[in-house]
C-alpha cells in the first residue's frame, strides 16, 4: 500500500508547540494550498490539516510564521472521534514526516515579501500572499 503525501501551501496562523503528557513536542496547523484553476475568475484554495511530531513539530514553531511557504512531507491518517451528542465525526488530517522551506530565508515573512513584490510595482492581497495585479494592470 502506498499512502504519501507531498503539500505545499502557506501556514494560516502562527504556530503554537504543545507537549503531550509524555512531554512530547506535539503541533497542529493548517496550510494554504492555491488550486490550479479558477472558479468564476477567482482561484480558491484548500485548507490542509497538518500535524507535526517531536522535532518536525520543534523545526515548524522556530522557524516558520503566518504566511510562510512550506512544503510538507507526510502521510495521511483518519481522525475519529465522537462528540458529547453521540455524534460520530471523521476527517483526513496529513501527518507531516518532514517539512521543508518553500522559498527563500529572504521571503519567509509574508509581510517582507510583500515590501518586495511592491517595491517592483506588484500588488500582493496581505491575506493570501496571493499577486493580485501587476504594474500597468487594472486590479480585478
Amino acid at each position: 500500500m502506498l499512502n504519501e503525501v507531498i503539500v505545499m501551501g502557506r501556514l494560516t496562523a502562527e504556530p503554537e508547540l504543545k507537549y503531550t503528557s509524555n512531554n512530547i513536542p506535539v503541533l497542529s496547523f493548517s496550510i494554504a494550498v492555491s488550486r490550479s484553476y479558477e472558479t468564476d475568475g477567482k482561484r480558491e484554495s484548500d485548507f490542509i490539516s497538518v500535524t507535526a511530531w517531536r522535532n518536525t513539530a520543534e523545526f515548524v514553531a522556530k522557524y516558520f510564521r503566518k504566511g510562510a511557504m512550506m512544503i510538507v512531507l507526510g502521510h495521511l491518517m483518519q481522525q475519529r472521534w465522537t462528540d458529547d451528542n453521540g455524534q460520530n465525526h471523521s476527517k483526513m488530517v496529513v501527518v507531516a514526516d518532514r517539512v521543508r522551506f518553500g522559498e527563500t530565508k529572504r521571503c519567509c515573512d509574508i509581510r517582507e515579501t510583500n515590501k518586495l513584490y511592491e517595491s517592483e510595482g506588484i500588488k500582493v492581497d496581505p491575506t493570501t500572499g496571493e499577486v493580485v495585479a501587476m504594474e500597468g494592470e487594472e486590479e480585478s
